[in-house]
């Protein structure tokens, strides 16, 4: 097994800071120094040193890094092994996805992996895209389901193996009077005057968006801030704006709201993809999520 300092050390490097750090590990600031002294002790190294008011990694913690990446990858795989010698995969299974995923897309892989193994306990974590890659590197989690932005690790990233899972396209979410609720579909471009619903600055759904209307030639005019598909569509069918909403989105019924498809080269929409730990695609578990997962996504978005 390795030594979980070691684990520490790689939030550490993730998050910058010992406080981001603790945070994402629900320890405290000086346990997770603690830990971090301790381990360059036994080492005989130095692995962090100040930089201003923060902290810098030497040269020795990235050669650290670097082999625990490596050895992190080849102890996943050790497990995936003994799993299946064993004809018995992990006592528990941890999903974790953004709000869209954990309802449309998680409760299916979970299903699925329990009928297959009755003794595993299958846990299931809303968290926002970022959250997932931390809950993954801190073992919180054993597979996440997010969609893709610029904040995410990358794809070559060696402590994690992402997939593509599906592509989520994006309706113009209307007011059953208005004057495009009747169309088949529309460009984005013919909303560029309206009023608009968007999601708070800095999250995800908010810079998807506003990049997908800079791309259809215009800018959107905030009328109103919505965190929660079911407080947009109250918005929307009240007649306060218009809003974009991902495909997989389950609204409530009720609203006098009317999905239009976008049309248009490309036609706006999230990228969804699957990660795990590298190495871990091989557990019993995962690869039954996973390929739940695969199951599931080619019909949801178009149902």
């Amino acid at each position: 097994m390795i030594d979980h300092r070691i684990q520490v050390l790689r939030v550490v490097a993730a998050r910058g800071t010992v406080t981001g750090a603790a945070q994402a590990l629900n320890y405290t600031p000086s346990t997770v120094s603690h830990q971090l002294r301790a381990l360059a002790r036994d080492l005989g190294v130095t692995l962090l040193e100040p930089a201003g008011r923060g902290i810098r990694l030497t040269g020795a913690a990235h050669v650290l890094l670097r082999r625990a990446d490596e050895l992190s990858a080849r102890w996943e795989e050790v497990r995936a092994e003994l799993a299946v010698v064993a004809e018995r995969t992990s006592e528990s299974l941890r999903l974790c996805g953004f709000s869209t995923a954990a309802a449309a897309l998680l409760p299916h892989a979970a299903s699925v992996v329990r009928a297959t193994f009755p003794y595993c306990t299958v846990q299931i974590i809303e968290a926002d895209p970022e959250e997932c890659f931390d809950l993954l590197l801190t073992e919180r989690a054993d597979l996440a389901v997010a969609v893709s932005t610029a904040s995410l690790p990358p794809r070559a990233d060696p402590r994690f193996d992402q997939r593509p899972l599906l592509d989520d396209p994006l309706d113009l979410l209307v007011h059953e009077d208005h004057e495009l609720a009747g169309r088949s579909s529309v460009l984005l471009s013919e909303a560029a005057e309206a009023d608009w619903i968007l999601d708070r600055p800095g999250r995800p759904h908010h810079g998807l968006v506003v990049a997908a209307c800079s791309q259809a030639g215009f800018t959107p005019a905030a009328a109103h801030e919505a965190a929660e598909w079911q407080t947009g569509a109250a918005l929307v069918g009240a007649g306060l704006g218009v809003a974009l909403v991902p495909r997989l989105a389950r609204l409530p019924e009720g609203y006098r709201i009317v999905r239009v498809p976008l049309r248009g080269e490309p036609a706006p929409s999230r990228h969804v993809l699957t990660g795990v730990r590298r190495g871990s695609l091989g557990q019993p578990a995962i690869a039954t999520a996973l390929a739940a997962l695969d199951e599931v996504a080619g019909g949801v978005v178009t149902a």
